[in-house]
Formats: structure tokens, sequence, C-alpha cells
């Protein structure tokens, strides 16, 4: 019954650690771009899409197909980069080990 005991602390450090990292991760940010850095993302690690900066040069009345399709690739990059990173964190925080239900 002691190793189990001795479990459920590693476990409960486990899961504190992971607390904290994920409000450690709210506070840090990626950012990613689309048509040449025309349309700018910037997403936290929690996937939070934090800001949009269009540039007024690829702003088409004409076009707005193409200005979507630029936020879309702009976003989808963000929230891409942002999952990276919480994975790689994740897997520092537990040592590789792949844990299901974890990221």
């Amino acid at each position: 019954m002691k190793g189990m005991g001795n479990m459920m602390k590693q476990a409960q450090k486990l899961q504190a650690k992971m607390l904290k990292m994920q409000e450690e991760a709210a506070l840090e940010t990626v950012e990613a771009s689309a048509g040449g850095g025309m349309v700018r993302v910037t997403a936290n690690g929690k996937q939070q899409i934090l800001s949009i900066t269009i540039e007024k040069e690829v702003v088409d009345p004409e076009d707005t197909e193409m200005l979507q399709d630029l936020v879309l690739a702009a976003v989808n990059e963000a929230l891409a980069k942002s999952q990276e990173m919480m994975a790689e964190k994740m897997s520092k925080l537990t040592g590789g080990m792949n844990i299901p239900g974890l990221m």
C-alpha cells in the first residue's frame, strides 16, 4: 500500500506542476503571418487569439476572399504554433512520457 501512496503523491505533484505550466503558458505568445506579413496573428499558450493585424494594402473590397484566406491561414498557423509550444512544455514536464489524456 505504501507504493500506492507514493504514486498518488507523485500524481498530485505532477498535476500541480501542470496547472502552474498552464498558467505560465497563458502569458507566453506565438506569432504567425500570411501574405508576406500582411496579416499577423498572435496567440497565447491557451490557444487564444490575442490580436490580428491586417495591413491596409491587403484590404481590397473587390477581393474579400483573399483577405479571408490570409486571415484563416495566419490564425491556423498561430494555433498550430501554440499547440506545438504546449506539447513541448508538456513533454518536458512529463519527461517525454506519453500520458493519455494530456495534450
